[in-house]
């Protein structure tokens, strides 16, 4: 199946601490005009910006697993489970929100991150305990080669995040005129949003049609059958995706977003 583009355009927009923070949403809640409600589990998906140090104050989550990975910069976690954290670039920080909590945050002048939502079965989510976990970049498996790729998995065999949702992740770095392919199995679809540079997108076979996409799109692309994406740095800097990977459907109910 051909891959969908969302320019920034056709993302949401969001902001905090009086405009400290800024975002761009690939997903996001009614009213913060995404076109792109949830992808599967997939629920929500914020990239964050601080011009200076900023406060998200005390508020509550409860039964999703939300989770903040950085990518400049730092983030404070405090929370009612008495947690008191910061995480630097490449960390991650872990919260599986269950019965309820409620958290704050704090980012550091100049900061980039993500804040990314998933949703097991809310049912059975709410009745587990909340719990927070910190990950640093280190403790990420990372593979870089001859091929002109490197990538990071932050969800996925090997890597510290253990969630109830069927997600896999990763941080991709593709060199310039370089190829990276990535197997999606059927039923499965694979989302990227590129943070940095510009790439054409395609699946690979003989009858091979690329798709552009450029520094800030949101892509989507669904396997109905067991597809390999095949992702080519176009332009003259390094590219950076992040994708994640979640079923197009599961066998539970999903929140309704009001």
């Amino acid at each position: 199946m051909q891959a969908l583009v969302y320019t920034p355009a056709m993302q949401g927009i969001g902001e905090f601490d009086g405009g400290k923070i800024k975002e761009q949403k690939p997903i996001g809640f009614p009213g913060e005009g995404a076109v792109v409600k949830r992808v599967g589990p997939l629920f929500y998906w914020a990239w964050a910006f601080s011009s200076q140090e900023a406060m998200i104050g005390l508020h509550p989550h409860q039964g999703f697993e939300i989770m903040t990975y950085v990518v400049e910069g730092t983030a404070f976690h405090g929370d009612t489970l008495g947690t008191q954290s910061t995480v630097g670039a490449g960390g991650a920080q872990v919260m599986q929100t269950g019965s309820g909590v409620s958290h704050q945050e704090k980012l550091g002048a100049n900061a980039e991150l993500f804040q990314i939502w998933f949703e097991p079965e809310l049912s059975q989510a709410v009745k587990r305990q909340p719990t927070y976990r910190q990950h640093e970049h280190e403790d990420f498996p990372q593979i870089s080669n001859d091929a002109g790729y490197s990538v990071k998995t932050v969800i996925g065999s090997g890597a510290p995040v253990e969630l109830v949702a069927d997600v896999k992740m990763w941080d991709v770095e593709v060199n310039t005129g370089s190829l990276y392919h990535q197997k999606v199995a059927a039923g499965y679809t694979l989302t990227a949003l590129a943070i940095r540079g510009q790439g054409t997108w395609a699946e690979s076979g003989e009858a091979k049609h690329s798709l552009d996409f450029h520094h800030k799109d949101f892509i989507i692309g669904a396997a109905t059958v067991d597809t390999e994406f095949e992702i080519t740095n176009t332009g003259d800097d390094s590219l950076r995706l992040i994708l994640i990977e979640v079923p197009a459907t599961v066998e539970y109910p999903l929140y309704h977003k009001r």
